[in-house]
């Protein structure tokens, strides 16, 4: 997978990336029962590559939860961003989380943004972000 690739994640082994899309109902509830927050949010990351010798071939090393309802709302709000575009973005984020990356501080979040910028660019120029995720309908 490009976008894997470009967050820089391991390249060896024989590891999965496993990625589920879910509404705020979902999101809010694995928010609270794996992170601990209130309300929904747009991705949560599990990475197992701390001890990769652990995982098993054809095991998830990178488990996503990412939350379409947010990547529509913020789609429509954020100028320059779509709902195909936000959902690409929280892919990336989450592959960044899962290569050591953290944004718990200012100055850490700022080189998150940098990073989730260069790879987002890159792929903008490789897909059309539409194609991948087409737009949805809130009836």
């Amino acid at each position: 997978m490009r976008a894997a690739k470009l967050a820089k994640l391991p390249d060896t082994g024989d590891w999965e990336l496993n990625i589920c899309f879910v509404g705020d109902r979902a999101m809010t509830k694995a928010n609270a029962e794996f992170v601990g927050h209130a309300g929904s949010t747009d991705v949560i990351t599990f990475s197992y590559f701390d001890d990769l010798e652990s995982v098993f071939p054809g095991e998830a090393a990178v488990e996503l939860i990412i939350c379409a309802d947010a990547a529509v709302r913020e789609g429509e709000k954020r100028v320059n961003s779509s709902y195909s575009r936000e959902m690409v973005l929280y892919l990336v984020h989450g592959l960044l989380h899962s290569a050591g990356e953290d944004d718990l501080t200012p100055e850490a979040r700022r080189k998150m943004r940098r990073k989730e910028r260069e790879v987002m660019s890159k792929l903008e120029r490789e897909f059309d972000f539409a194609q991948i995720f087409p737009e949805v309908s809130q009836d």
